[in-house]
């Protein structure tokens, strides 16, 4: 029988030795990744060799980059300089796209934070006057109303063109709409003319201008009596229109248990009356 002063260790000194555990080492020595050189000849208890502890780094390394113990098996029976740096070079692909995902990922988490936190302190009553700077976003095309086609038929194209057009897009940001001044005028305050997305890295802009903002509490599509109460704001304080409606939900179904109880928000640009006239309409 194999005995530790014969240079053996047990199971449990290797594992302890090793920073492993029995259960781990005999998953390997199952799928014959790593197995003891000895076993008790009445006991049958395994006993490992010091110099099995290079075997343990050659499998952490290749676990510690992503490798399956099944990959580190096929390696380790194939193992050469060649074959080394070409399972290497695989995992590196791998790693920098799980990169890649997570700090668009990161980008979505952050945004829709800042979009949550941009409305904690804001008086929902009121129509304010605010000037906004220029803001990234990515715009979809001309909205199609034809054939009966409504709002859920032009969000799914407009997901479906972003996820064709834009192979990086992340479709999980807000999604906005833009209204046009002659589409509000004649009453219709539930079709966008285009969407958007509130996209940090977007290459296309919502103007930098003085916008009337006001807010309302609803499910989407119910902001008529809020547009209203914008077109009044601005006939009473001497403003013009000069742009397009923005349309956002910063508060939804991503942090409102009820529906009914989402947060709009619409923006317009304006300017004073008698200003030279400035177009802010994409």
């Amino acid at each position: 029988m194999a005995r530790k002063n014969d240079g053996f260790l047990s199971v449990n000194e290797f594992a302890k030795l090793t920073r492993t555990t029995k259960a781990t080492l005999w998953h390997y020595d199952k799928i014959g990744l790593l197995s003891p050189v000895s076993r008790g000849k009445y006991n049958d208890y395994r006993y490992y060799r010091n110099e099995q502890m290079t075997s343990i780094n050659f499998i952490r390394t290749f676990q510690a980059v992503g490798m399956s113990l099944e990959e580190i098996k096929s390696l380790k029976g194939n193992l050469n300089p060649k074959t080394a740096d070409e399972f290497l070079a695989h995992q590196l692909e791998k790693i920098d796209a799980k990169i890649d995902e997570w700090v668009r990922t990161k980008k979505l988490v952050i945004t829709t934070k800042n979009i949550i936190n941009s409305v904690a302190n804001i008086n929902e009553k009121e129509i304010t006057v605010q000037y906004m700077p220029a803001e990234a976003i990515i715009l979809g095309e001309l909205n199609d109303y034809s054939r009966g086609r409504d709002g859920y038929d032009v969000l799914l194209s407009f997901h479906q063109m972003m996820s064709k057009q834009c192979h990086e897009v992340d479709l999980n940001y807000l999604v906005c709409g833009i209204l046009s001044v002659e589409r509000i005028m004649q009453g219709d305050y539930v079709h966008p003319d285009r969407c958007y997305f509130k996209n940090p890295d977007g290459h296309d802009r919502k103007p930098a201008a003085l916008y009337a903002i006001g807010y309302n509490r609803g499910w989407y599509g119910k902001g008529g009596d809020l547009y209203k109460r914008i077109l009044t704001y601005i006939e009473k304080n001497d403003y013009e229109i000069c742009g397009d409606f923005y349309e956002e939900h910063p508060l939804n179904e991503i942090c409102m248990g009820d529906d009914n109880n989402y947060l709009m928000k619409v923006m317009v640009p304006i300017q004073k009356k008698g200003t030279k006239k400035m177009s802010n309409s994409l």
